[in-house]
């Protein structure tokens, strides 16, 4: 797996080379602001940006509009957002264009490799991940009416891991209950959000996770 890395803090910077390198990663290019950023994903066209979201000169957005603009002329550009706060905005510019392979996690969460690692493998393979403190954000803010207050609270509970980027064998572990049950609830999830049964699962997936935040 090829990787870019976006970050302006050096020593942050060179964790995450060591760590994803440590896990058979490349890492192509690290670099340290936006336009460094469009320029190593011109010239290596890497399966992964790993992006910062405050970055040179203002360190508010740069980093998400850097995304956004190789997303716009690369459709489906696989990127994972690192962010120190919770900005829910941020998530959905990201999902805004429907086709997945996003990612959105606080900076906390590089702590627990297993899940980051995890996280740039899901979203390289065109996965959907959000923080799960994205998720329950989303949670508190769902008005009552729109398509997703038509889930009952179950379904919402398996939407939000879905959310978080999590298999069917993941959610069912999570919540203990068979792997059946879930394929049974994301089924009625996908009905009740008006998804086109003929659709491939994973399209699905990110799908419902747009109209979750769109909630």
């Amino acid at each position: 797996m090829r990787v870019v890395i976006a970050e302006d803090l050096a020593l942050l910077r060179d964790g995450l080379t060591r760590l994803l390198e440590a896990y058979g990663c490349e890492v192509v290019a690290a670099v340290e602001d936006a336009v460094a950023l469009a320029e190593a994903l011109r010239v290596h066209e890497p399966d992964i940006a790993v992006v910062d979201v405050r970055m040179p000169p203002t360190f508010t957005d740069e980093g998400l509009r850097a995304a956004i603009a190789a997303r716009a002329e690369r459709p489906g550009l696989p990127v994972l957002v690192l962010s120190q706060y919770v900005e829910q905005l941020y998530a959905r510019e990201l999902l805004s264009s429907g086709d997945g392979a996003v990612g959105y996690l606080l900076k906390d969460r590089v702590a627990d490799v297993a899940t980051f690692v995890d996280a740039v493998r899901t979203v390289a393979a065109g996965g959907t991940v959000l923080d799960p403190e994205v998720v329950s954000a989303l949670i508190a803010r769902a008005p009552d009416d729109g398509p997703v207050s038509r889930l009952t609270p179950r379904e919402r509970e398996v939407l939000g891991l879905m959310a978080e980027g999590r298999s069917n064998a993941a959610i069912a572990a999570a919540l203990f209950v068979t792997e059946k049950a879930i394929s049974k609830h994301t089924s009625n999830i996908f009905m009740k959000l008006d998804l086109d049964p003929d659709d491939d699962s994973s399209n699905r997936r990110v799908m419902a996770v747009i109209a979750y935040l769109q909630a």
